[in-house]
């Protein structure tokens, strides 16, 4: 039986009247910027759960997908760039502007734990990673679905995050699983703070939200941007393809790195999920000048092969002659000498 915690909290009156003041509410839910509607009937529900949890020839890896050890001196040594390293599926660890960042730390091995067939992580033993990580300076979190907010990761973190600043909506969750609400900073669309020399930026994507079948788009989605004195950096979010790239880049671009959502897509989901030929073209409309892909190498949420996304994107962002790496699961990257494209997952069946 699933621990029911997973749901995270309800929306009620108090919160309402608190999303009502953001211009993405509409009095009953948050909306995207144009109408945005799944492919989807009530007819073709069980087919889609079956492909899901039963045909997964292709869509997993044989073996676990290794992770790179981590190497905590080296992650917070001086350097004159941004460092990351990616986790899989959407987690990065970043440091920049002297502050170790978290984004969306979905670390569990299970993205469906309310369902009766777990979804598994590529990789193990993720979650103990969190033990071997610094003192986390600010958490970043995009939304509220299974694969991004993750009950596990989240009371495995408490009391080694000094600040949550995170999509409207999340805070709700997070407060509910005993993150104190002082720590918590919730963020609309174009909203910013500033921290120290770092400014970071809520962006407009087009999802959608919930974690049950009452709160569907009680929470906002959404991405970020980083920004210091010298690099910019965008981290695209979940959503799929539309104008909002063209004015995340002429408001706040242009970008020297951009993380571009690149999987768990399928015809159904279009409007949701960007495909990798469109994650290249929305790098290009955000003015975004290096990209990688995440949203693959973590869980089977799609139909489509582990490793599609990132063969696709490959061949895309090469025909648009847009420069692009894919660093391996848990490798450090650092912006200022970035590493040689090695195709690691060619190998692995």
């Amino acid at each position: 039986m699933f621990n029911k915690k997973q749901f995270g909290a309800k929306m009620n009156e108090e919160l309402a009247a608190k999303y009502a003041r953001s211009p993405q509410w509409n009095g009953k839910k948050f909306e995207n910027l144009v109408e945005t509607k799944m492919g989807l009937n009530w007819q073709n529900i069980p087919e889609l759960l079956y492909k899901q949890f039963f045909a997964k020839k292709g869509r997993e890896p044989k073996a676990p997908l290794p992770v790179e050890p981590f190497d905590k001196a080296a992650f917070l040594s001086e350097s004159t760039a941004t460092k990351f390293i990616w986790y899989g599926h959407a987690v990065v660890l970043l440091r920049m502007a002297n502050k170790t960042i978290l984004i969306d730390p979905m670390l569990g091995p299970n993205a469906s734990p309310i369902a009766p067939f777990e979804t598994k992580r590529f990789s193990e033993n993720t979650l103990s990673l969190i033990d071997a990580f610094p003192e986390i300076d600010i958490v970043l979190m995009t939304h509220d679905h299974y694969d991004h907010l993750d009950l596990v990761s989240i009371e495995a973190l408490q009391g080694k995050v000094q600040q949550f600043i995170v999509a409207l909506g999340v805070g709700r969750h997070l407060e509910k699983w005993g993150i104190a609400p002082q720590k918590i900073t919730e963020m609309d669309w174009w909203d910013t703070v500033n921290i120290n020399n770092l400014e970071i930026s809520f962006t407009p994507t087009r999802h959608f939200s919930g974690r049950g079948l009452r709160d569907r788009e009680h929470c906002l989605w959404g991405g970020w941007v980083l920004k210091t004195e010298d690099e910019n950096i965008y981290f695209s979010g979940d959503g799929g393809y539309g104008q909002h790239f063209k004015e995340v880049g002429e408001r706040l671009g242009p970008f020297d790195f951009g993380f571009m959502e690149c999987g768990q897509y399928n015809k159904n989901w279009r409007p949701i999920h960007l495909f990798p030929t469109e994650s290249v073209q929305a790098a290009r409309d955000a003015q975004v000048a290096r990209i990688m892909p995440f949203h693959w190498a973590g869980f089977a949420l799609a139909q489509h092969t582990w490793k599609g996304p990132a063969e696709d994107f490959v061949k895309a962002a090469t025909a648009e002659h847009i420069p692009y790496i894919t660093p391996k699961i848990g490798q450090l990257v650092d912006l200022g000498q970035l590493p040689t494209n090695e195709h690691w997952w060619e190998n692995m069946e």
